[in-house]
């Protein structure tokens, strides 16, 4: 690979170990903060699957992103997700929620703006609505899945001992599926805005046919793995002791719920499925992972007649509301400075 390609592809890489080092706790952060399961033992399962999930189901997902804005120049998509890396960044440093996936959207849509380019409305509406589908999902998901994990606990009356070690199962191969279905869904927003600028040519390895789109999503996910090693266990700790003060088994609900939307909004099968039996089409659209563990959470809290701080819930939304608009400013700045003052072609 060229330095120059390197340097261009940075910008992504460092989105992607951004979202390995936080969105990792929403998969292992309980497992790991509880003690239910090692960090090593979650970090190299949630590094594996998440690579995994990345190349293998990463495609339908970027597909919509590149609907909403082709950036055709290496200049231009490196710009883009600089600005998304800059805007969770800034967001974080200033104590609100921030969604990845929202950050890369108004990113898209100021390059749109910058490029004169329109942006399509109907993919914009198609994206926009999941932000509110996915927590409302979530917050169904989790509260049937509580109601089936207590009924068969309530049937089988297992052990202290038993009940401790199937939650410890449970939690791996949650943490598993959500790694994968993270990995799925996020790449889009890590290395989508790439894809049609991708420097790569069609190769073999291992007898497997990799197109120059996987061959980006490999580069992500062995992005998000370095995140998750590097910085992600303080997270998880956090998450673990004092995010979300759960019991293992609630815990294993939220991570599942989580998961499972993920899931739902990444898988080309699925949704080929349902289009083929005369259904609607699930959207194929990256979401966040926050926005779902979120949105689980307070599906059990309002399950279980738990306090809830609305307060806290409010800070939330503006957060997740004011990152495409600052993400979409800042991309404008920063095109201007890159072409202007760097002479990088974007366009």
């Amino acid at each position: 690979m060229e330095i120059a390609t390197l340097i261009f592809l940075s910008s992504g890489l460092f989105l992607g170990w951004s979202l390995g080092a936080n969105d990792a706790a929403n998969v292992f952060g309980t497992a790991v903060g509880s003690r239910m399961v090692r960090f090593g033992t979650a970090a190299a399962i949630c590094s594996v699957m998440v690579i995994l999930g990345a190349v293998i189901s990463g495609a339908g997902a970027s597909h919509t992103l590149g609907s909403l804005g082709s950036i055709s120049a290496m200049g231009g998509a490196f710009t883009v997700a600089l600005t998304a890396a800059l805007t969770v960044y800034m967001m974080t440093k200033w104590g609100l929620p921030v969604s990845t996936g929202q950050a890369i959207v108004g990113a898209i849509i100021g390059w749109n703006l910058f490029s004169g380019t329109d942006t399509d409305t109907k993919v914009l509406s198609k994206i926009v609505t999941t932000w509110v589908v996915c927590p409302l999902l979530s917050f169904v998901t989790a509260i049937v899945l509580y109601k089936m994990v207590a009924w068969g606990i309530n049937r089988g009356r297992p052990g202290l001992f038993s009940l401790d070690n199937w939650t410890r199962i449970g939690l791996i191969v949650a943490g598993a599926f959500g790694s994968y279905s993270l990995g799925a869904n996020n790449i889009a927003n890590v290395m989508g805005v790439f894809v049609s600028s991708a420097p790569f040519e069609p190769t073999q390895l291992l007898g497997i046919a990799f197109t120059p789109a996987m061959q980006l999503f490999l580069l992500g996910g062995l992005a998000i793995s370095v995140g998750v090693f590097t910085y992600s266990k303080r997270v998880m700790m956090t998450v673990g002791d004092g995010l979300i003060p759960m019991t293992p088994v609630t815990a294993w609900v939220v991570v599942m719920a989580h998961s499972i939307v993920l899931f739902l909004f990444s898988s080309q099968g699925l949704s080929d499925l349902l289009t083929d039996a005369g259904l609607p089409a699930i959207p194929l659209v990256p979401v966040s992972s926050s926005q779902a563990v979120i949105g689980a959470v307070i599906g059990i809290g309002v399950l279980k007649q738990l306090p809830i701080q609305w307060r806290v819930l409010v800070r939330v939304v503006i957060g997740w509301c004011s990152t495409p608009l600052i993400s979409a400013l800042g991309c404008l700045l920063c095109l201007y400075l890159v072409q202007n003052v760097f002479s990088v072609t974007v366009l």
